[in-house]
């Protein structure tokens, strides 16, 4: 006769404590994937390196204007407001603007000011032709007071309606922080997703004394960690390098960025599920947050956009993270100003989420 006697099953570790192993093991593991460090940090930094300076170039350009032949005009014009070069002929003018090489050229025939404006780089072309058209404006009125000197005229006089300018770095800060915590959220949990697929990691972890949970909790908070790093990096470099000021309500950055943070990785986990590689995933990644970002005011203020662009920003969590960082960082606004879009964003993440749980097959995993 034998005797069996069950064999206790092995205990898990405390949560507590396998929780934290397995956060600092995933963190250390982000850390030494150089794509990821690449595409959440330094890629949205590189963009806002480029397009601060290229916006930020363009207040402080002269125009570079050409003279065909003698345009008296241009005489009038004060010291330092033009870059002023000749042109022997029109069409020596007219081929230099084609080429880049000058934002307008001027020919003046008798009481007759012709002003060509470039096309090649529109922005500068149309600064400098508001700037010609002003000094038009200024010579008639110098000659019209020359003629009726007892005739009064019209003086103009311009007020800005905000107190503060408003310089490239204050749209341009919070919309590409907005694109950097999508990017970090939606390429994290798809390209997981799918390697978690891959490797059928889920089976082999129930080999393990770690649970589930304590390994879904962990990869959530070190995506919450990631985004908080993000936030502190982007800001201290917009602040110190590009003169950003920050406000006083800058803290509240942190839970608007989680709350963004959870429904990017909502979106990211319904495109694991459909995907079925790391490149299709890559691609599916891609074509969400790259046109995202366009309809979301992230590269340009969103006012610019045409109408229909702005109509499907409304679809887009990106346009209300984008927002509400803006209002509490740039503006100074309080919490309470930016709870409407707070609310979005939470019900947005819960409601893609409920969407991957039902979509979702656990058994790939």
């Amino acid at each position: 006769m034998t005797v069996e006697t069950a064999r206790p099953e092995r205990a898990r570790p405390g949560g507590a404590r396998a929780y934290l192993a397995l956060f600092k093991a995933t963190g250390l593991g982000w850390l030494r994937d150089r794509s990821q460090v690449f595409f959440t940090i330094l890629l949205p930094l590189m963009f806002m390196v480029l397009l601060s300076s290229v916006f930020g170039s363009t207040d402080s350009t002269v125009p570079r204007v050409l003279e065909v032949g003698e345009a008296p005009v241009l005489d009038r014009a004060e010291a330092g407001e033009f870059e002023i070069e000749p042109a022997a002929s029109l069409d020596e003018a007219l081929t230099r603007l084609e080429d880049g090489e000058a934002d307008a050229a001027v020919v003046q025939d008798g009481q007759s000011v012709t002003i060509h404006h470039s096309q090649a780089n529109s922005t500068a072309g149309a600064i400098a032709l508001g700037k010609l058209s002003a000094l038009v404006d200024r010579a008639n009125v110098d000659r019209l007071s020359a003629a009726a000197p007892g005739e009064p005229v019209l003086e103009i006089d311009t007020a800005a309606a905000e107190g503060t300018e408003t310089r490239p770095i204050q749209y341009l800060a919070p919309g590409i922080l907005a694109w950097g915590i999508a990017i970090s959220g939606v390429f994290g949990a798809a390209g997981t997703i799918v390697d978690w697929k891959r490797d059928k990691l889920m089976r082999r972890l129930r080999l393990t004394p770690a649970s589930v949970g304590n390994f879904v909790g962990a990869k959530i908070s070190v995506n919450l960690a990631v985004a908080l790093v993000q936030t502190a990096v982007f800001l201290a470099v917009a602040a110190l390098l590009f003169g950003l000021e920050l406000s006083s309500w800058t803290w509240f950055a942190a839970p608007l960025v989680l709350t963004g943070t959870l429904a990017f990785l909502a979106i990211g986990v319904v495109i694991g599920g459909i995907a079925k590689t790391g490149p299709g995933a890559a691609g599916l990644s891609n074509l969400v947050t790259m046109p995202m970002a366009f309809v979301s005011g992230a590269f340009w203020p969103l006012a610019l956009s045409p109408d229909w662009v702005q109509a499907m920003s409304y679809l887009s969590p990106m346009r209300y993270l984008n927002e509400a960082l803006q209002q509490v960082v740039v503006y100074g606004d309080s919490p309470a100003a930016v709870l409407p879009q707070v609310g979005i964003l939470a019900a947005f993440a819960a409601a893609v989420a409920l969407i991957a749980w039902r979509t979702f097959r656990f058994d790939e995993l």
